[in-house]
Order: structure tokens, then C-alpha cells, then sequence
């Protein structure tokens, strides 16, 4: 169960750590989604993350998974154990090994946070000009008359 709540824990503390790094690739409701998911994180609610994913998913989802996967195979090195399937910080009296728990975390969140902000900086390259030098002409069609 420890793997099951530190992996929910992750992302939206990772995407609320890149809001908050890289302002200026995110937008204003971005940002403030961002604020909010930390304490969903901590909860462990891990839905926190949505709006920002559903804003991008193509960069917010990889970067989430490698940051729970992360998370994943370091709280199950370490033995941290969990009695209870859910509940975030509100559970940690249920926690084996908080503290590496607690750093599995932590490193997972760093995880998704670096992720998103390079994969949120990559920016596509703006189409190549033609250098052939020839030029070209475009045909106009002529609308429709309707009625």
C-alpha cells in the first residue's frame, strides 16, 4: 500500500514545483492550479494534477509516470509500508519508515517537476523558408453565392 500512496502523492507536488520554477511556461490558471495542488498532493489526492495535465498532456503525463515510477522503485527498496490505502500526510501514524517515505516523496516530485520543464521547453522549430528562389503563385477560388 506504501507504493500505491507515495506514487499518488507525486505529481501534483512535482507540477506545483514547475509552475512555480519555470513560471513563464505555464499560464496564469496554470500557475494557480499549481498553488492548489500542493495541498492535494499532501492529501493524497492525486487528481490535483489534472488540470495541468489536461492542459498538456503530452508532456505533463511522461513526465508524471517517470516521477511515480521513480517513486515506485525507491519505496519499495527501501521497505516503507503503508496499513492503509489512502489519506496522504492525514495517514502517517500508519507509516512504516516515514522518513524514507517521506524522501521517496520527494524525489519523485523533483522527478516530474525537472521532466515537465524540459519537456515543456522544447519548442518546435518554425518551418524551413524556401531558398529555391522560385516564385510561387495561389489561386484564388471564388466564393459562393448563396441563395
Amino acid at each position: 500500500m506504501a507504493v500505491v500512496v507515495a506514487v499518488g502523492m507525486v505529481s501534483p507536488p512535482g507540477l506545483s514545483l514547475a509552475t512555480v520554477v519555470r513560471r513563464k511556461l505555464f499560464t496564469p490558471a496554470e500557475r494557480g492550479c499549481g498553488k492548489v495542488a500542493w495541498l492535494l498532493g499532501a492529501a493524497g489526492v492525486s487528481e490535483g494534477a489534472d488540470p495541468l495535465a489536461l492542459a498538456d498532456p503530452l508532456r505533463v503525463i511522461p513526465a508524471s509516470m517517470a516521477g511515480g515510477a521513480v517513486t515506485g522503485v525507491l519505496t519499495m527498496t527501501f521497505g516503507a509500508t503503508m496499513a492503509v490505502p489512502r489519506g496522504g500526510v492525514f495517514a502517517a501514524d500508519q507509516l512504516g519508515e516515514p522518513l524514507l517515505f517521506a524522501a521517496t516523496i520527494a524525489v519523485g516530485a523533483l522527478t516530474t517537476a525537472a521532466l515537465t520543464i524540459v519537456l515543456k521547453s522544447l519548442r518546435r522549430t518554425a518551418p524551413a523558408k524556401s531558398t529555391t528562389g522560385v516564385a510561387t503563385t495561389s489561386t484564388r477560388e471564388k466564393p459562393l453565392a448563396v441563395g
